[in-house]
């Protein structure tokens, strides 16, 4: 009482400064705020403290304008202006003096300063002279044993030690009550006891009385459709029933109610989903009326995207939401990317050096079959059939025909189990050189038969447990993933292996619009070999080029391109430039290699230049990397900036993991919020030099006819290294790697 006396007090006292008539400062002209700032405020940031207040300062309207730079040169159009107005202003040092005092600090002090340049523009500057705060000393609760466990009453919005807020009260008894009712009390109340503060000190006292009430459950559960034009809903009552978790009789817990209403928008079918209580207050049986309403059974939707590692790419989905009833869902997706990658080659799409096989346009075709209760409303089953064309530029293209079936168990909140079996035949392209460096096989028959189509059918299982605040863009949360894969002769795979492949990423927000996330993700890879070559066949640790394991990109190590970190081989494509006389400005110089030395492989081609060869990622059978990204507001609501530091590594079947690999890339983005999510351009550096790369060519014919070729068309791998990549330097523009995505990068 005696609290609640003083603050409507202090609060009428500083309600007659702000009333008090306009000073003999008030302007005929309107003044634009150009800076409003805060002075002496240790607790509280300036950021915080200016949303509690209305007035503000002009604003640049986009960072563009600050990059080119409208607004530094004060352009009108550029600009978004505030002016000043004194009511507002003195309401407003009103705010911020019981923003403190409801905190805690009953000794603050606010000034405002106003400083005009001109007449036409004024600074506004808020000093704050805090003082010392009240601190809680004391927290107690009276009614403890009548709670089930003590954990409700574990980290609490304030501890002691903490300054005497208000706010932070009623946070303690929101969080007390909505643990209580997670825990099957629906009626708890929690009440301030006693509030009391030390006279003339800086102490202060709090005590809650606490009572959980009866325990409860779930009593009679009614479903409501809100029909719309008179149209009858088309799902069955049942369905919205059999989708929620909980039952008649079962123990009442809220988050159990909004995992039901989760389920119920996660079949698509519901545009709106509401739940209300109907028993009596104060029941300990908890009557529910689920209110539900139908969106459209049947829906089109169209896309467009554009990124530097499939160029322009155009989507369509049409679904049926309630096919054959039961919220059964129906889907066809069509997918084309690449479109125009010849036309548009460059560092902003493709790539400048990628092969021209690899420009021609990519897609996929999809029908998908969604049953959303198995069993049990946790259970999902699933299943599809798809064709596919996939560039994976300068190591290998695939088609392939295959179907996937898959149960998903819900285990938590966000938390997924799934089993899957997904069977395909595929056509391999381009393959060559990857097979003839990563396997030695480098004969054109035995490589035919890896390019023809073959059976790769793994089993899968994978866990996800996903508490991220949003998918596109997450400021807070985590992200746990992990995906278990293994293929054998009697799952139906030609290709036999395992591959496991996990993830984690976490992220926080320090204070608002500044995020901070790190990402770790690593795979591991084994084969038992292509069963077509034989149980004793040489090459019998041999992996699909598809599931080998790739580093590099703009959801990766972004200091790369697409694929280009780890294992690389060197493909020289005219094998002439080692055999043929070398004509230089002073004269021709004999060939770098004899036939013979062609013959035996012995030819060392060190002495060609850098861009004679063409760089092929191999991939490897282990991956670890990683990321961390800080992330800041630029200007408005729609832009951001972040610097970031990746760091990875590949290794292959004959290399020896070591961190002390790892390469680092170091870089910096902007982002810009589109209502399809946030356009990343991402700049990436990368330090590493050259290294020593195997060199793979045709091999000679050591005898041809006249009207025979002296190359033919088999590969060979010199037995001689190649020191690649030194040409460009310590420091080079063309170590740094543009990105342009959809989508955070973690």
């Amino acid at each position: 009482m005696r609290r609640r006396a003083s603050f409507w007090l202090a609060w009428a006292a500083v309600a007659l400064v702000a009333w008090a008539p306009e000073s003999g400062l008030a302007q005929s002209t309107r003044q634009e705020v150009t800076s409003l700032r805060f002075q002496g405020n240790r607790q509280f940031s300036g950021e915080t403290l200016s949303r509690a207040i209305l007035t503000r300062e002009t604003q640049c309207r986009s960072i563009l304008f600050q990059i080119i730079p409208f607004c530094l040169v004060g352009a009108e159009f550029s600009l978004d202006p505030s002016y000043l107005n004194e009511r507002i202003l003195r309401w407003d040092y009103a705010r911020i003096y019981f923003f403190y005092w409801e905190r805690g600090f009953r000794e603050v002090a606010v000034d405002t300063v106003l400083t005009r340049p001109n007449d036409q523009e004024v600074e506004i500057t808020f000093q704050i002279q805090e003082g010392e705060p009240i601190r809680f000393t004391e927290i107690g609760f009276s009614g403890v044993e009548l709670l089930p466990d003590s954990s409700v009453l574990e980290d609490l919005p304030i501890r002691v030690g903490d300054p005497a807020s208000y706010p932070a009260l009623l946070s303690v008894r929101d969080t007390v009550e909505a643990r209580l009712r997670n825990q099957g009390f629906f009626n708890p109340y929690v009440l301030t006891d006693s509030a009391n503060i030390s006279p003339g000190g800086y102490e202060a006292q709090v005590f809650y009385r606490l009572d959980p009430g009866p325990p409860s459950e779930f009593g009679e559960l009614t479903v409501e459709f809100n029909e719309s034009d008179g149209v009858a809903p088309t799902v069955e009552e049942e369905v919205v029933l059999r989708m929620l978790p909980y039952r008649t009789g079962d123990p009442y817990r809220e988050d159990l109610r909004l995992e039901g209403r989760r389920a119920l928008y996660n079949l698509d079918i519901f545009s709106q989903v509401q739940d209300s209580v109907t028993s009596a207050p104060y029941d300990p049986v908890v009557d529910l009326t689920i209110q539900v309403a139908e969106g459209d059974s049947h829906r089109v939707r169209t896309g467009a995207g554009f990124s530097t590692a499939e160029c322009l790419d155009f989507q369509a989905v049409w679904s049926s939401r309630n096919f054959m009833g039961g919220a059964r869902r129906l889907q066809i997706n069509g997918r084309v990317a690449n479109v125009f990658a010849r036309d548009l080659q460059g560092p902003l799409c493709g790539g400048k050096d990628v092969g021209e096989e690899y420009l021609k346009p990519i897609g996929s075709l999809s029908v998908e079959f969604n049953q959303p209760y198995f069993y049990s409303p946790r259970n999902a089953l699933s299943a599809g059939i798809y064709a596919e064309r996939q560039s994976f530029p300068d190591v290998f293209l695939t088609t392939a025909f295959g179907m996937t079936l898959g149960v998903r168990r819900t285990l938590a909140p966000s938390t997924f189990l799934s089993l899957s079996y997904r069977p395909r035949v595929s056509e391999l392209g381009l393959t060559d050189v990857l097979f003839c460096s990563a396997y030695l096989i480098c004969d054109t028959e035995e490589i035919a038969l890896l390019e023809e189509m073959n059976s790769l059918s793994p089993l899968g299982v994978s866990f996800s447990r996903d508490r991220r605040n949003q998918i596109l863009n997450p400021s807070r949360g985590y992200l746990v993933a992990a995906d278990l894969e293994h293929a054998e002769g009697w799952t139906g795979s030609e290709f036999r292996y395992t591959r496991l492949f996990s993830e984690v990423s976490a992220y926080t927000q320090p204070r608002r619009g500044l995020v901070i996330g790190a990402h770790l993700r690593g795979g591991l890879v084994t084969s038992r070999g292509f069963s077509r070559f034989g149980e004793d066949a040489v090459t019998s640790d041999i992996i699909h080029p598809e599931k080998r394991l790739y580093a590099g990109g703009a959801n990766s190590v972004r200091g790369y391109a697409q694929n280009r970190l780890g294992p690389q081989v060197l493909y020289l494509e005219d094998p002439r430039l080692l055999v043929d006389p070398r004509e230089t400005p002073t004269g021709v110089l004999p060939p770098l290699c004899t036939p013979a030395e062609m013959a035996d492989l012995s030819c060392d081609a060190g002495e060609l230049r850098d861009n004679d060869f063409l760089p092929r990622p191999k991939g490897g059978t282990r991956l670890l990397e990683g990321s961390v990204e800080v992330r800041f507001p630029l200007a408005g609501p729609y832009w951001e900036g972040a610097t970031f530091l990746d760091f990875g590594q590949v290794w292959d079947e004959e290399t020896r993991p070591d961190f002390r690999g790892f390469e680092f890339t170091p870089g910096f983005g902007v982002r810009y919020f589109s209502p399809i999510g946030p356009i990343r351009l991402d700049l990436g550096y990368r330090f590493a030099g050259g290294e020593a790369l195997p060199v793979v060519t045709q091999e000679i014919n050591p005898n041809p006819s006249p009207t025979e070729d002296l190359f033919s068309d088999n590969l060979v791998q010199l037995a001689t290294p190649v020191r690649w990549g030194d040409e460009l330097g310590r420091w080079s523009l063309k170590r740094f790697q543009f990105h342009l995505s959809i989508g955070q990068a973690f």
